[in-house]
């Protein structure tokens, strides 16, 4: 096998926090695995979402392309409108890389459409629908039934009381299963499956394989058995700094959601506590990936595999008194885990370069010695894992669109400050120097002119560059230079735009 046509395994996660890792420095979960990964790979501490809610997110990785681009911009569970298909001709990696000779997989979460499935796609394995662990699928209950594992039950569930005085989403619960049974240690089974299935034909025919293991969790509601209910002591979990949000000078629409996820009806001790419970289910995630790593050594596979950990977005878990994820783009949910190990690449790199879940697309076509044209918002990413030093944006942009109602939001994160633009309500500009845990907003302090009106003008620069629409509400509301077009689009008034020779 060429060093251009690699076995990729790409292990995901979702609404995972970069804080719960022991390589991003969690000293309190033991995450061993991903630990390793890190240690024997590169690691990113500057890898974002292009948004933090699923469905778009993983429509981007498919396609490589930013989520105003492909169109896809809510879950199906709470669309206000928006389409939740592809189109039938979009460029997707998968394809690619089936057309090319590889054999393509999917074990896990596909969350990526509403009626297409992965077959579409081109990837083996069994279509697993919707946002959670879909316990009454028929294939997992076939895999409880042939090795006599009880069903799924639970207790100990944690909610709070929502504003109208009904019962709140749920935010934890117990589980009655012993480990085997989880809907976590099914998928890694039935990827270690796969995977052997892989090896022969990598071993036989040189045929490469991808195969993508997309966990449920750690999204909540975190429902785990009790060993890693228990396993962490909510004494040892150190609250969030923003725990103490009080929205003021923010977005109304932060206060809203902290209201829908009812983070004040429950007493801190709770907070604490959940907090626990979902760096238990970090663990027991990380204990099924080194399962499947240790299959991918036995089947004779790491020197010819890149693996790469990521999930789609992150988690509040009580950050600025939220939870889950929504319009607000703070790093609790925008900055994630991104590990990547080539085969022959050096250990233990570490980059601060402002990288994406979309530049996984490139990477892979990279891997596999196909042309990443198509996936035309996405760089690959393997000149950073090779060490080397190639020019790189100094900045990233996000998007948000909407989840239980339509929210436009763009962001432009750079070393130091964080500009949102939220034409629904006030504008944001954090100083992540001097308040990492986004608790002040100072967009509007005088003292902050010139940064937020570079910040303005360059996030409008490249939304026009790649014709993102939503620059035409920066337009006309904030100063964002000479224009050299007309705003207008009518042609009619030549007055109101720089005539371009």
């Amino acid at each position: 096998m060429t060093e251009r046509r690699r076995n990729i395994l790409f292990l995901m996660t979702d609404q995972h926090r970069v804080d719960t890792l022991g390589a991003y420095g969690n000293p309190h979960v033991p995450t061993p695995a991903v630990d390793e990964l890190a240690r024997t790979g590169t690691r990113f501490d500057r890898w974002y979402t292009p948004t933090a809610i699923c469905t778009p997110a993983r429509a981007s990785l498919l396609t490589g392309q930013a989520p105003f681009r492909h169109k896809v911009l809510a879950n199906a569970e709470r669309n206000v409108g928006y389409v939740e298909d592809l189109p039938d001709d979009a460029f997707t990696f998968p394809v690619a890389l089936r057309e090319a000779g590889y054999n393509t997989g999917l074990v896990g979460k596909w969350h990526a459409g509403t009626v297409r499935e992965p077959a579409d796609y081109g990837l083996d394995g069994v279509h697993l629908p919707g946002w959670h662990n879909p316990v009454d699928h028929p294939d997992y209950l076939a895999y409880l039934d042939e090795r006599g594992l009880p069903p799924y039950a639970i207790s100990d569930r944690i909610r709070g009381t929502l504003p109208n005085g009904g019962p709140g989403n749920l935010l934890a619960a117990r589980l009655h299963q012993p480990v085997e049974a989880t809907f976590e240690h099914y998928l890694a089974t039935r990827a270690i499956e796969l995977l052997e299935r892989y090896a022969e034909d990598v071993h036989r025919d040189d045929k490469p394989f991808y195969l993508g293991l997309h966990f449920f969790g750690p999204h909540l509601p975190y429902v785990i058995p009790d060993h890693y209910f228990d396993l962490i002591d909510p004494e040892s979990v150190e609250l969030p700094r923003s725990i103490a949000e009080t929205f003021e000078g923010k977005p109304a629409v932060h206060a809203n959601y902290s209201a829908h996820w009812t983070f004040d009806t429950m007493p801190i001790e709770v907070t604490r506590k959940l907090i626990a419970v979902y760096w238990g289910y970090v663990a027991l995630i990380d204990e099924q990936v080194a399962r499947v790593l240790a299959a991918a050594d036995r089947l004779g596979l790491r020197d010819d595999t890149a693996v790469f950990f990521t999930c789609d977005h992150g988690e509040f878990t009580g950050s600025h008194r939220l939870h889950d994820k929504g319009p607000a783009m703070y790093e609790d949910i925008y900055r994630t885990p991104g590990i990547v190990r080539i085969p022959g690449g050096p250990e233990g790199e570490v980059r601060q370069e402002f990288v994406s879940l979309l530049d996984c697309t490139a990477t892979i076509l990279d891997l596999a010695g196909l042309d990443q044209a198509p996936a035309v918002d996405s760089r690959s990413l393997l000149p950073l894992v090779r060490g080397e030093q190639p020019e790189w944006a100094d900045d990233i942009v996000a998007e948000f669109h909407g989840h239980h109602f339509p929210y436009p939001q763009r962001m432009l994160r750079e070393d130091r400050f964080k500009l949102v633009v939220n034409p629904a309500d006030t504008n944001e500009l954090y100083d992540l120097h001097t308040d990492p845990d986004e608790l002040q907003n100072r967009y509007h302090h005088p003292e902050m002119a010139s940064v937020r009106g570079r910040m303005m003008h360059r996030l409008y620069t490249l939304l026009r560059e790649r014709d993102d629409r939503f620059y035409h509400w920066m337009t006309s509301m904030y100063d964002v230079g000479e224009l050299d077009y007309d705003p207008m689009m009518s042609g009619l008034d030549e007055s109101t735009y720089v005539q371009v020779p």
